[in-house]
């Protein structure tokens, strides 16, 4: 028999609905089956709810309606239809149970306060939304199993009291509640009854008028009724799983954040979240109340849980939130500086206008602000008056419309070293702003609004997509918008090595550490690419040839495989060239492209000597060797000007890279070339590594072209490799179907010129794995650590650009995950880590664990640090 609680004890539970969950009566179905479970597990229920979603917005036509009675007439037309159409649908017993709002909506459209617009009357207008959708929903639920459904008039328990210089337009329709624990209100709502529904949104002010709490006042409210019942929790359901790394519908690889604390939610809230108000999180942290948004088409789905979290949490952006609409004040006389009392003076005029600042960044002579729209009645008369008084003691400038980009997360101060990606991006742009802030949870850039949808992707792609589980625990970050809405994910991909688990154990068993390379994934890997093909009804070969990478795995066999399959040979040092040739005795010299950087002279002379074909991407080897380019035919590497990939150092275009020719050198070059009888055949370019967006190749490919018409010998253009490998699974492979449509689309326009590519890591990355053995475990506070036989000696790509590797334990491949652990090796060294925070079973001494997409820049890069063997090859 199941114990009951006390009545006495019975813990409450706040649960807000939002617009899109009271609309239907599906949707109020669902929030009687989440009150009835709440009833079931001995907790008494309040209900707060929004208006039906757009009533709000048919409100506020009225209120804007003034003179035009028309318009307030189909607005509130349109209102009774749909309320109508929610009462037939919920078939409720009484079908005038909304006969007092819509007689109230009436006096009010007729009242002669609408020609004015005056704040009273706006708010009891806008409060008609949530007075009418409550009194639904107590009647609905009372028919599904709740028959003790109160209604509970919100202004008759939230008292606003206004704030400090705060004008009548915040005080009515922005007011603030300051809720805190009531043990005598608790006490009496618990006497009257257990499931209770009332409204977000509204609130009294001390002369009993209704105010408003401002637009997505509903969870302030939630917030409040939540910490003066000091409820157990707060639940915030609407039509999302919770809060997410970025606005994924902009960046639906965003992840879900299945965990904050106050700070950081209040945080990403105010700068742009829509998904919570972060007025509600203040009271909540005040009374130590939790926080849960949850989905209410999903109830079972854990969301995004808000609590007090340990102050040793390490350092980590989880967000990166927008705000458009801002406007800046900038602000600039010579006189402010070394001026006692310039920004009182200037700070008294957005006081007297009613205008909170929200960032600020200053300098001698110029001081910078932001007005944040959603906490200003900003418009262009208030915006005029106030430059006029400001205009009296310093030169003004608004600039409008301004999006803020802030990065959000613990311990921003700790990470500004790893955020040069990040001012990669914005150094481009005309950054109006940047702000630190003083509580160490955000740094933010200011830019001009219309660049902010394209630079929010890029951003999460450096600094949370490709780092997600850097967090304290791992417990943070959840799975992405992409993968809850495809649903179940799905199981792991077919791998060659899970195929193959039994014949690595053994081969861990015989030695480990161990390289192992499938060929056939190299075979099949080289054969994709052979096959691309123009779309029909054209079938010729659109790359006419292929050159191997060599510096991404020189193996022989793997060599001899790839030649097999039709493949040329890029090298990038004569070692490479020696390599090729010792594989390939056979092998035409012609065969061989030879691309080196900053190499000696005698390299040069060598390659040439062999008949390798050569490529320059310098002035100096034509400046002070030219002789030795006599009657030769070279290819000339251009930088186009940018580069791209997953890390600072796979980019290889731009000004900050050693490699290529500068587009403002060509001529230079050209005039050197032919000073000293070398002819240029060939235009190659490559700009990165890792890149899975197809139309990349699109913009190499037709600007060398089109460079290429410029030239009278051309016969090929080369746009490099590049072609990524998606290392985690919310990442998509490279289209090849699309790269095959854009490849065709440029040769179509230029016939006239061969097209070459160098692809190294796609063709051999997959084909690889490291095996390597647990050697021992040890935890440090909540920090668990598996320590394995190799480490950065045998692959050194984590360390060298947090590259990320599948990391599986092999010995038990199908077991649960135990632990959150770093996977390190032995190296005398605080970056010998393999993996970090990665979901293992529980690890034993002598374990097999795999790494996976080792079989590029993996043995090839490996060294001999501690004097300790790097892992050995072995070919399957």
């Amino acid at each position: 028999m199941n114990a009951v609680t006390p009545a006495a004890h019975r813990p409450w539970v706040v649960a807000k609905f939002g617009g899109t969950s009271v609309s239907t009566r599906s949707r109020w179905e669902n929030i009687a089956r989440i009150a009835a479970a709440h009833r079931a597990r001995g907790q008494r229920v309040l209900i707060v709810v929004s208006a039906l979603s757009g009533v709000t917005d048919l409100l506020k036509r009225i209120a804007d309606s003034a003179d035009d009675e028309a318009a307030a007439r189909a607005a509130q037309a349109e209102i009774v239809r749909r309320h109508a159409a929610l009462v037939a649908d919920m078939q409720l017993a009484d079908p005038q149970v909304l006969a007092p709002r819509l007689a109230e909506m009436e006096r009010l459209v007729a009242d002669t306060r609408r020609a004015s617009r005056a704040l009273e009357w706006q708010a009891q207008v806008f409060a008609l939304g949530e007075l009418m959708s409550s009194a639904l929903g107590a009647a609905f639920l009372a028919t599904q199993g709740l028959p003790d459904t109160q209604w509970l008039d919100a202004r008759e328990h939230l008292l606003a009291q206004p704030l400090p210089n705060q004008g009548a337009w915040s005080r009515t329709l922005s007011a603030t509640v300051p809720a805190v624990p009531d043990a005598a209100f608790e006490a009496a709502l618990a006497a009257r009854g257990e499931v209770f529904i009332t409204q977000g949104f509204i609130a009294r002010d001390g002369e009993g008028r209704t105010v408003l709490l401002g637009r997505g006042g509903s969870d302030t409210s939630a917030g409040c009724f939540g910490a003066m019942l000091r409820a157990q929790c707060v639940e915030i359901w609407t039509d999302v799983p919770g809060m997410f790394s970025a606005n994924p519908r902009l960046v639906p690889e965003a992840r879900l954040l299945a965990r904050l604390d106050y700070q950081e939610a209040q945080e990403i809230a105010t700068t742009g979240a829509k998904v919570l108000h972060p007025r509600s999180l203040g009271p909540l942290r005040r009374a130590d109340v939790p926080l849960v948004i949850k989905d209410t088409n999903r109830p079972g789905f854990p969301g995004t849980e808000i609590r007090a979290i340990g102050s040793d949490a390490a350092p980590c952006v989880k967000a990166i939130s927008a705000r458009k609409g801002v406007t800046l004040i900038s602000m600039e006389t010579v006189g402010m500086w070394q001026q006692v009392g310039f920004l009182a003076d200037v700070f008294t005029a957005f006081k007297q206008h009613g205008l909170s600042v929200d960032l600020i960044g200053s300098a001698e002579t110029n001081v910078t602000v932001s007005l944040d729209p959603s906490e200003n009645l900003v418009n262009s008369d208030v915006l005029s008056a106030l430059a006029a008084d400001l205009a009296k003691v310093c030169r003004v400038k608004v600039l409008a419309p301004c999006a803020a980009i802030t990065l959000v997360g613990r311990g921003m101060r700790a990470l500004l070293q790893r955020l040069s990606g990040v001012l990669a991006e914005f150094g481009a742009l005309d950054v109006h702003l940047i702000s630190q802030s003083s509580n160490n949870l955000n740094l933010t850039f200011v830019i001009d609004e219309a660049l902010a949808d394209e630079l929010i992707p890029r951003l999460h792609a450096l600094l949370i997509r490709a780092d997600a589980l850097r967090a304290e625990d791992g417990a943070v970050f959840g799975p992405s918008w992409r993968e809850l809405e495809a649903g179940t994910p799905s199981p792991p991909a077919p791998t060659w090595w899970r195929a193959a688990r039994a014949d690595l154990l053994e081969l861990a068993a015989q030695r480990s550490p161990r390289y192992v390379y499938a060929l056939d994934a190299v075979r099949a890997n080289a054969r994709a690419l052979m096959q691309l093909r123009a779309p029909a009804p054209a079938t010729t070969a659109l790359v006419d040839r292929w050159h191997y990478a060599l510096k991404a795995n020189p193996h022989p066999a793997i060599l001899r495989e790839l030649h097999g399959q039709g493949f040329a040979f890029e090298c990038v040092s004569l070692a490479e060239i020696d390599a090729v040739r010792a594989a390939l005795p056979q092998l035409p010299a012609e065969r061989i492209l030879f691309t080196p950087n900053f190499a000696p002279r005698s390299e040069y002379v060598a390659a040439l000597a062999l008949g390798v074909r050569v490529t320059l991407d310098a002035l100096h080897p034509l400046q002070h060797w030219g002789e030795a380019f006599a009657g030769q035919a070279v290819h000339l590497r251009v930088d186009l000007g940018v580069g791209r990939g997953h890390h600072d150092k796979v980019k290889t275009g731009g000004a900050t890279s050693k490699f290529g020719v500068a587009l403002d050198q060509v001529d230079e070059f050209r005039a050197l070339a032919r000073g000293c009888g070398a002819r240029i055949v060939g235009l190659h370019a490559h700009l990165g590594s890792g890149i899975l967006d197809a139309s990349h190749w699109r913009s190499v490919y037709a600007q060398l072209a089109s460079l290429a018409e410029g030239f009278s010998r051309i016969e090929s253009i080369d746009i490099g490799g590049g072609l990524g490998v998606p290392a985690r699974s919310d990442e998509r492979a490279l289209d090849l179907a699309a790269l095959a449509g854009v490849l065709a689309e440029v040769k179509q326009a230029y016939p006239q010129f061969q097209l070459w590519m160098e692809p190294g890591r796609y063709l051999v990355a997959d084909a690889g794995v490291l095996l390597a053995r647990v050697t021992q475990t040890k935890r440090k506070g909540r920090v668990h650590y598996v320590g394995v036989d190799t480490g950065m000696n045998s692959l050194l790509r984590p360390a060298l650009y947090d590259a990320w590797h599948e990391i599986v334990n092999l010995s038990r491949l199908d077991a649960a995950p135990a632990h959150m652990v770093q996977v390190v090796g032995p190296i005398c060294e605080s970056g010998d880590v393999l993996g970090a925070n990665r979901r293992l079973p529980e690890c034993r001494e002598g374990d097999v664990i795999l790494i996976a997409q080792a079989g590029a820049y993996g043995a090839v890069m490996a060294s001999h640090y501690n004097l300790r063997e790097p892992a050995m090859e072995v070919i399957i």
